[in-house]
Order: structure tokens, then C-alpha cells, then sequence
């Protein structure tokens, strides 16, 4: 019996897998297989039960990542079958060479606990020179379905870190997003130019959160230090992909938050703009970005700043997926902000901007839900 090349077949995902015992080669000297049998084409797909080395010797390393085999095709019956080498299966989102090993190239980015680093140069617009700065970030990622057509995201202890000149952080306790499609249209629209036609508009709404942002903010020799306590927005999705993973949609509500360097609480409505993209099917290409604005309310008055200072955030940022250490994926981080915002006193209004690119370390990214099988490792 030989071993599987490059080319050979590939036993099917979802069958029926039996335990095979041959006689003895010098490849396979266990004489231990796999086998996934045709009953009508009278034909088994087999292929060792252990890695092979680069000579194409079974190792001592067992398949990982297959299903058991726990019925056994004896070898009067096997006599009946004509016996193909074959590699062996692989699950969705997984690839096997014909060496027997496994690797993944699906990822889910959105199901993952993550720790980055950049380098984080910041730009004033009424200081000279930048900011040296580096970012450490960490967090956890999840994301599950709920009935048909929800999705729920949350996201835990998201913390970034800036140090260097000026440093500072920012760091959110728990984010809940909830977002769905729906059935029915919120109303129709038919026009009669020709012949008439009918246009559904929908009204696919959601619900998005926060609990416990901190954020202290460092502009030259001024620090001010930011709790919102909680965020409830209401999302509308202006598109989003057929599973809602990738979207583009507005979203408006309020927060409360304390200003924790002048000692009083104030309410901070706001509005974005923003959109997170999946540009490929297996989870390497990511696109972000948005546009946030924020108004300071109910603040008592403080010198050398507005009665009812405001906010506004850009930005844009791409993760791509390099390698994989163990099945983890290893991502190039690239991602700009401008922030302006005239809320610390006796600092000046201003913009400031921040450029930064770093690597970023996934661990439990699984395969995407919608993950294909794979013959050749590209889906």
C-alpha cells in the first residue's frame, strides 16, 4: 500500500471512518489505516493513521484534529474494495498536506484574546516635533448568533496603552453590540416609470454599549482624566454582508460620564459614523474606520475652557494576517487618528494626530462560521 502524494484524493469531512490493519511496508510498518469506504463504487480512501516524515516514514505523532474510527474494516472484506492512498480529512477552515499535517488558514478576528504592540508617534498641531510614543493593547474578542438573522459582539478589558512622551491610556471595561436584520420592510416604495417596480426599505436596528471607559488625555503639561460610567446608542446599519459580520452604520445616544480632574459628572450625547469590513472569506483582510462627535453637557463651568466643550474622533485602520505561530494568527496593525476637542482647560483647541503600525498576537482565533473545506489550503 502507498502513501499519499500531493496529488492524491482527499477523504470526505463528513463520512463514516474505519479502523484498517494492512500488512506491514516500510513506510507504514504499524500497518495502522484510515479508510473511508464507497459502497457503491465498491472503492476506500485510505491513509495512515500517523504524520509521515519528509521521506514519507510514518513518525510516532498521531493524526491530529480527525475523527476516531471505531468500527473496524477487517481485511477479508477490505479484499472486496479497491484501496486508494488518500490524505485524510481536514475540518472546515483546516488544511492537511500529504505528510498527514494540519494547519489552519480560516480565521475568525472576531473571536479571538489579542495583545499588540506599535509604534504610536503623536502630532499637535500647536507644539513643534512629535510625540514618541509606543502603544501596548490587549483584549477579548467575542462574537456568537443568535435566532436567525442576530448577531451579538462583547468585548472585554479593551486597554490600550501609549508610552513614551506624553503617556497616557484608554481602556473600556465591557462593549455589547447587538445588531440584526429584518424580515419585514419598515416601508415600500413603488414607481411607476415603465413598468412598476417595487423597492423595500429597511430599518435594520440595534443596540450598542459600554460600561466603565476610562481615558486620561495628555496635551503638553495639561492631564485630564474621563469615566464614562455607561453608553447606550441606538445602530442603524446603512449595509451590512449577508451573515452581518462586515457593516457600515450610523449609531446615536448618550453617556454618562464623570470628569474625574474637575470633581463633577456631565451627560455626553454623541453620533458616529463607522464601518468594519471583512474584505476576504478567510478572515485575513480587515478594514475599520469611523467618525465620531461628542457634546459635553450639564458641566459646571471651568476656567480656561467652554461651558459645553466638544468632541470630535477620526479614524482608519487595517489589520492583515502574516503568519501563524501554532495555528495563532500574527497580524500587521496599521492605523491612523486625529482627535480634536477643546475639553481640557487651559490647553488650546486643536487637532492632534497619531499614526501607527505594530504586529498583533491572536490566541483562540477559530475558523470563520462560514469557513469552506479546503483541497489545496486556499478555501
Amino acid at each position: 500500500m502507498a502513501v499519499p502524494q500531493a496529488d492524491s484524493p482527499r477523504q470526505p469531512s463528513d463520512g463514516l471512518v474505519l479502523c484498517l490493519r494492512l500488512p506491514p511496508t516500510p513506510a507504514v510498518p504499524s500497518g495502522e489505516w484510515r479508510a473511508s469506504c464507497d459502497e457503491a463504487k465498491k472503492e476506500c480512501l485510505v491513509s495512515p493513521t500517523r504524520e509521515l516524515d519528509s521521506g514519507g516514514h510514518e513518525t510516532g505523532q498521531r493524526l491530529s484534529r480527525v475523527t476516531g474510527c471505531h468500527d473496524v474494516l477487517s481485511t477479508e472484506v477490505a479484499r472486496g474494495y479497491r484501496l486508494v492512498p488518500a490524505i485524510a480529512e481536514a475540518a472546515p477552515g483546516w488544511y492537511r498536506d500529504e505528510r498527514g499535517r494540519v494547519l489552519q488558514y480560516n480565521f475568525d478576528l472576531h473571536r479571538r484574546i489579542r495583545v499588540g504592540g506599535a509604534w504610536a508617534p503623536r502630532w499637535l498641531r500647536e507644539a513643534e516635533g512629535r510625540d514618541h510614543r509606543v502603544r501596548v493593547d490587549f483584549g477579548v474578542d467575542l462574537e456568537w448568533p443568535g435566532e436567525p438573522g442576530q448577531l451579538h459582539r462583547m468585548t472585554l478589558l479593551d486597554t490600550k496603552l501609549y508610552l513614551g512622551d506624553a503617556s497616557s491610556f484608554d481602556a473600556t471595561l465591557l462593549r455589547y453590540d447587538f445588531r440584526s436584520e429584518r424580515e419585514e420592510p419598515l416601508f415600500r416604495v413603488t414607481t411607476f416609470y415603465g413598468k412598476p417596480r417595487r423597492f423595500d426599505v429597511f430599518a435594520n436596528l440595534g443596540f450598542w454599549m459600554e460600561m466603565l471607559h476610562a481615558e486620561q488625555v495628555r496635551r503638553e503639561d495639561v492631564k485630564a482624566d474621563f469615566l464614562a460610567l455607561g453608553s447606550t446608542y441606538v445602530t442603524l446599519d446603512l449595509w451590512h454582508s449577508r451573515d452581518l459580520v462586515s457593516y457600515v452604520r450610523v449609531r446615536a445616544g448618550p453617556a454618562l460620564e464623570r470628569d474625574r480632574t474637575n470633581g463633577f459628572a456631565t451627560l455626553v450625547p454623541g453620533a458616529a459614523l463607522e464601518g468594519d469590513l471583512t474584505l476576504d472569506k478567510n478572515g485575513f483582510h480587515h478594514l475599520r474606520f469611523g467618525a465620531e462627535a461628542q457634546k459635553i453637557l450639564l458641566a459646571e463651568r471651568v476656567e480656561g475652557r467652554p461651558l459645553r466643550p466638544e468632541r470630535l474622533r477620526l479614524r482608519a485602520g487595517y489589520e492583515v494576517i502574516a503568519l501563524a505561530i501554532n495555528d495563532q494568527p500574527v497580524s500587521l496593525t496599521l492605523d491612523g487618528r486625529g482627535t480634536w476637542r477643546d475639553d481640557l482647560a487651559n490647553a488650546p483647541a486643536g487637532w492632534e494626530w497619531s499614526a501607527q503600525a505594530g504586529l498583533r498576537f491572536s490566541l483562540w482565533a477559530p475558523a470563520r462560521r462560514s469557513a469552506p473545506d479546503s483541497h489545496d489550503g486556499k478555501g
